[in-house]
């Protein structure tokens, strides 16, 4: 069985490879840690103080910022030590990156350069550009951006109107065009263009000095005030042909791996801000009293806040996974080039942790101001900033409904190519209930993804599909991706000590089948037009093999009281 092969049709990861041999949050050494306590400290002390100057665009602290995150090292996480950084890993990065998510609107400015705005030299740059702009990146000497979206190309992204034309030398090319919403664009000393050239989108190297390249005023924004936004104007700006960054005619490869990465490098950011969310809700429902109790002693807010921590607890273990398996692939003896071809093959994963991180963010900040009351809804109380700044995540790095498209063409794409058999999946004869509910969920995806294979809808023309079938593979996804983990942690430390954790992946794994099931009789009813025929696929999926529901209002009221007798979100 090929590694594609595994990766699809397997109705369990874990049938097939050992817990211990995936990466869960609680595998990061000391020296891995005390690199996540510096994030910390430094988003604390340093990053904290400054952010309401930032957010008045204050431009000059976030210059200064950058500088002291470059001495400690943690703009340079992924860059190669030959050129100023640390060359560790995508789990490590996303860690910085989810401490870096208390950092409000810094913390946008620092995943856009550390992830978009120096990645594209170290995967794509020649030696010589990587000499000349990874040690500046890695330092915080220079800022960098990237510069994709225009006013017509969206979530159209590749149908750029920026051009570019070689001149009759051959020397330099001339850019003209306009970027917009550019992340960094008032702060940034080189830019990562995109422009289209009589061979195809090429990727350019863009310095601020040129002439020609200018910088529109700032955007007035919802949220994420503080990080510079603004559109990258290009009149006639001539460029050294040894600044194209990757093949010419071929930067849509550029774009397209790099934003994977982004993605997921967005949805540890936006676990950090979660737990930064669900910590300010506990502490204030502790000190908060109605009718003379704390709030937090009503179980319609302990409800709350179990879900809170339930949702983190199946993020984070969803996103980890995702690294180690990006790990594995740059970690690989194979030249470059095919490590970068690999790395397409999980677009998907990238696409459902955005998803679904960027999602449970934004429940979480709602039900946080919700948790504040009226004090919520006041600009002194953080949560207020965090529901303003939250709700960028479900829009850029390509929006929701693209990267559920994209999740949705990979599995039908998946589906045609295989065999046969592939929908054949039994059922697992352990006792483990979690297991039997991703079984059945796997059963109801694959009937899903069978009966659309068999019929005439073209799901990128009727995208309710694609969203269903593509929340489909999300919940799936969270539910095996918190089972390894808890399956790992019990056999390392035991039931006694990781209750919590196996707790918290019951109502997953119960919840998350409930929303398969209800998906998938939406998707049979939408698709049988015969009403025998649809009364038929309703019946099998009601008599499916469902272990019995259980207590989940009793469940979320033990976790949320071990969530307040901690004051955060505890692993």
């Amino acid at each position: 069985m090929g590694k594609a092969e595994l990766r699809w049709n397997d109705p369990f990861i874990s049938d097939h490879v050992s817990a211990a041999d995936v990466f869960t949050p609680e595998d990061f050494n000391e020296e891995e840690q005390l690199i996540s306590k510096t994030t910390e400290l430094f988003v604390r002390n340093e990053v904290i103080p400054l952010l309401e100057s930032i957010d008045q665009h204050h431009h000059e602290n976030t210059k200064k910022l950058f500088q002291k995150a470059g001495e400690l090292g943690l703009l340079g996480i992924e860059v190669p030590e030959e050129y100023g950084g640390l060359s560790l890993n995508k789990k490590l990065s996303g860690l910085v990156a989810e401490k870096m998510g208390a950092g409000g609107s810094f913390s946008v400015s620092f995943n856009i350069h550390a992830g978009v705005g120096t990645l594209p030299y170290v995967y794509y740059g020649t030696e010589e550009q990587k000499q000349k702009y990874l040690p500046k990146l890695a330092s915080g000497e220079w800022i960098g951006a990237y510069a994709l979206t225009e006013p017509n190309a969206g979530s159209d992204a590749l149908n750029a109107k920026t051009t570019a034309v070689l001149n009759e030398e051959g020397t330099a090319w001339i850019l003209n065009g306009e970027k917009q919403w550019i992340t960094n664009a008032q702060v940034a000393d080189v830019y990562v263009v995109f422009a289209k050239t009589n061979e195809g989108m090429t990727a350019f190297i863009v310095e601020r000095s040129f002439k020609g390249v200018s910088i529109g005023p700032e955007e007035k924004k919802m949220g994420i005030k503080g990080s510079s936004t603004a559109t990258l104007i290009l009149e006639e700006v001539s460029i050294p042909a040894k600044n194209v960054l990757g093949t010419v005619g071929k930067g849509h490869h550029v774009a397209l791996n790099i934003l994977n990465m982004a993605r997921l490098k967005l949805a540890f950011s936006n676990i950090g801000t979660s737990k930064q969310a669900l910590k300010l809700s506990v502490n204030y429902a502790k000190q908060r009293k109605q009718f003379n109790r704390p709030v937090i002693s009503f179980s319609m807010i302990q409800e709350k806040v179990a879900d809170m921590a339930i949702s983190i607890y199946g993020a984070e273990s969803a996103a980890y996974r995702t690294a180690d398996s990006l790990d594995n692939v740059f970690e690989s003896a194979d030249p470059l080039d095919e490590r970068l071809r690999e790395l397409a093959n999980y677009a998907s994963e990238c696409a459902i942790n955005k998803v679904n991180c960027s999602e449970i963010l934004g429940r979480i900040v709602d039900e946080a101001v919700q948790i504040h009351g009226g004090y919520g809804f006041m600009q002194e109380y953080e949560v207020e900033r965090l529901y303003r700044d939250a709700r960028i995540s479900r829009i850029f790095e390509g929006t929701n409904e693209i990267n559920r498209l994209t999740i949705a063409k990979l599995l039908v794409k998946q589906a045609h190519q295989s065999v046969g058999t592939m929908f054949e999946i039994q059922l697992s004869k352990q006792e483990n209930r979690n297991r039997q509910f991703i079984d059945l969920s796997n059963r109801l995806l694959n009937k899903s993804l069978n009966a659309l294979t068999h019929s005439n809808i073209n799901i990128q023309q009727e995208q309710e599909y694609s969203r269903l079938i593509a929340d489909m593979k999300k919940e799936i996804y969270v539910m095996e991706s918190s089972v390894i983990r808890t399956e790992k942690a019990l056999q390392k430390s035991g039931k006694e000590k990781e209750w919590l954790k196996e707790m918290m992946t019951a109502v997953i794994c119960e919840e998350g089948f409930r929303r398969i099931e209800e998906i998938a009789i939406s998707v049979l009813s939408g698709i049988e037009s015969d009403e025998a025929e649809r009364k038929l696929a309703l019946e099998e999926i009601r008599s499916l093999p469902v272990p019995l529901y259980s207590n989940l209002f009793a469940q979320k009221r033990e976790i949320a009281k071990r969530i307040a007798a901690h004051e955060k979100y505890m692993v």
